[in-house]
């Protein structure tokens, strides 16, 4: 039987520790978090479509995060073999080439530790009535803090882009001492937090662009 559900986590927490079979060896996750960002991501089942296609998309795109210092990390309720030979039909339905791990879940250890089940979907089951993990998103920052969750129902598969423009904002914001607006991405005016006064912005941005005293907007200096 799973175990029972852990306190939820929340945004700040210091991701829960745990050890786990992947698909490339045994793991420590806070090991193997090390000093950079992660993105831990979780997946229903093996073999199921739309599964595949967020695998596939994420292995394309592994250079991307790479380049950003991030490393990515998945999860699916089921073992280790299953996962080597789920990884052959990613790479061939895709055209991929999947070389991050994937944790291996078939008791729901992890998912449950991080909360990544469905109150009570019973069609997100397996064969033995165990609920299937649904398709979770955590951004771990090197501190080990949880920067970002996003959980989606089985149904719907990610969004690659989101998961990226997240993280070029929150690398954004702790290294400017800045925030960004909706929809914003690289290269797009942030904003100035309200503690930040004007003048001081003036000092560290030069222009700032205010809208109303508590909406003032500037260029990042590398822009």
């Amino acid at each position: 039987m799973a175990a029972e559900r852990a306190p939820p986590l929340r945004l700040g927490s210091v991701a829960p520790n745990f050890d786990s079979e992947t698909s490339n060896g045994p793991i420590s996750f806070h090991d193997f978090i090390g000093d950079k960002w992660t993105v831990l991501f979780s997946h229903p089942d093996d073999f199921t479509p739309i599964c595949t296609t967020e695998l596939g998309a994420f292995a394309k795109l592994e250079p991307e995060f790479t380049a950003r210092g991030v490393q990515l990390i998945g999860l699916s309720a089921n073992n280790v073999d299953s996962h080597h030979a789920w990884i052959k039909d990613i790479d061939e339905v895709t055209g991929s080439k999947l070389k991050f791990p994937i944790i291996s879940d078939p008791e729901r250890k992890v998912a449950y530790l991080y909360d990544m089940v469905d109150y009570q979907d019973t069609t997100n089951v397996d064969s033995k009535g165990l609920a299937l993990t649904i398709r979770s998103v955590f951004i771990i920052d090197p501190s080990k803090k949880i920067r970002l969750i996003l959980t989606y129902p089985a149904s719907t598969g990610r969004n690659t882009a989101e998961v990226l423009r997240v993280i070029d904002a929150l690398q954004t914001t702790d290294k400017q001492g800045v925030t960004t607006p909706i929809n914003w991405l690289p290269g797009d005016d942030v904003v100035i937090p309200p503690p930040v006064s004007t003048e001081d912005a003036k000092k560290k941005f030069g222009e700032v662009r205010e809208v109303k005293p508590y909406l003032r907007f500037t260029k990042l200096p590398s822009q």
